[in-house]
């Protein structure tokens, strides 16, 4: 494979920031849901989900106008530097107000919206394409592993552990030394110094770019409708790229917002077993970039999404009837192996049909359209019916439905995107 040394060192600098960055982000719901502030928390969400609607097609022009190793550099500075001074004020203060750590959510969040889409971009420029499913796999076994060690490390930093007999995980053991748990300010400074060593690492990235690549000139949303230009001629991409996007759209509701209330209303549990919900989300799609690609050889990629998106509705409404940790667990593992296996077939799939060129802007389309459904959701959800008692199941119950309706777009459209997955 040609510019390894670069892939190495992308996935070394997304690792080393992804771990406390994922601390983070399990950290901060689960600060809100101990507050009994799930409902400030979500219209914090839909706010963040409603910036991105500007934010995200400006994201798409940024990664196919400039340099991405730039954009990196760019990102990760100026994200580090905003969330040290947050970090800063609370040790400062000796507290971080609500409103500070919804910013450190939000500043995450539309980081999130940058940064990967301008990793698969960058992938695709750098890498053969005999090597795009590799390449997508690699991407997410090493995302994945970096959650499960912050999954592992948020349940430690937040409910700390006690020598003697106690409880990780949601199952008893017998723990040989004392953790404090840490505050939300000390999270945010370690989250803040990773940013800066992974700027250092991806400083050191050389590489030979493999696509020739001509920047476009021209307001956003110029650039934009060069997207939309491209999508229309190709109404296959678009239909496919909209629906097969559904289940990520489920995902981050779950992850984000909806599995914090379920742990503490729902199971009545503490955050170590919020934590673990993560790690074994992990852990599933950890197993996803390994072996999706050798399960799904004997079919082909829109097959395989129709499937994968099918078994995402059924285990949402198991889960709208059970109130077993365990159980939940392992929902938790099969919607890892869904999801990550759905986004490694998807890109593999817009690798291979969309020119480097308007990846950027392409894509940016597909999450434009994800941000209306999450929005859309977001305002059921943060009614304060789903906050009362254990009504959150009724949330992942229509979840259910709402997965069922794009599993029958699918189904509808099924031998065309197959013909188009074979030319």
């Amino acid at each position: 494979m040609k510019n390894r040394s670069a892939v190495i060192l992308l996935l070394l600098a997304n690792t080393v920031s992804g771990i406390a960055q994922g601390i983070s982000m399990i950290a901060i719901p689960w600060y809100f849901a101990k507050e009994e502030a799930m409902s400030q928390f979500g219209l914090v969400y839909m706010f963040t989900t409603a910036l991105a609607i500007f934010w995200s097609p400006y994201c798409g022009t940024l990664i196919d106008r400039f340099d991405r190793k730039h954009i990196f550099l760019g990102l990760t500075a100026i994200v580090g530097l905003l969330i040290s001074a947050i970090a800063f004020l609370g040790f400062s203060w000796g507290m971080l107000p609500w409103y500070l750590v919804a910013a450190v959510f939000t500043l995450t969040f539309l980081d999130y919206n940058l940064h990967y889409p301008c990793v698969y971009a960058f992938a695709q420029e750098i890498s053969e394409p005999r090597y795009y499913g590799r390449m997508t796999s690699y991407i997410e076994v090493q995302g994945q592993l970096t959650t499960i060690m912050a999954g592992g490390g948020a349940a430690l930093l937040l409910e700390g552990t006690s020598a003697g007999q106690g409880d990780f995980f949601g199952f008893p053991i017998s723990i040989p030394f004392t953790i404090e748990a840490w505050s939300i300010q000390q999270i945010f400074l370690l989250d803040a110094i990773t940013y800066f060593l992974a700027f250092c690492i991806i400083a050191c990235i050389r590489y030979v770019p493999l696509r020739t690549r001509t920047p476009d000139t021209g307001s956003v949303l110029s650039q934009l409708k060069i997207g939309l230009q491209y999508l229309n001629e190709h109404r296959m991409i678009l239909l496919f790229g909209v629906a097969s996007f559904s289940v990520f759209a489920v995902t981050l509701l779950t992850n984000f917002y909806l599995s914090a209330t379920y742990v503490n209303k729902h199971l009545l549990a503490g955050g170590d077993v919020y934590a673990f919900s993560e790690v074994c989300y992990s852990i599933g799609a950890v197993f996803a970039g390994i072996a999706i690609r050798r399960l799904f050889r004997w079919t082909n990629i829109p097959i395989s999404i129709t499937l994968m998106t099918g078994i995402c509705t059924v285990l949402l409404a198991v889960l709208t009837f059970t109130q077993s940790i365990p159980v939940f667990y392992i929902m938790l593992i099969l919607l890892g192996i869904t999801n990550a296996g759905i986004r490694i077939q998807r890109t593999t799939f817009l690798f291979k049909h969309v020119p480097n060129q308007v990846y950027g802007r392409a894509t940016s389309i597909f999450f434009l359209t994800n941000i209306g459904w999450r929005i859309v959701l977001l305002g059921f959800f943060s009614m304060h019916f789903f906050q009362v008692d254990n009504n959150i199941i009724y949330a992942f119950g229509m979840l259910s439905g709402f997965l069922f309706l794009t599993l029958l777009v699918l189904w509808r459209y099924q031998a065309d995107f197959v013909r188009l997955d074979e030319q």
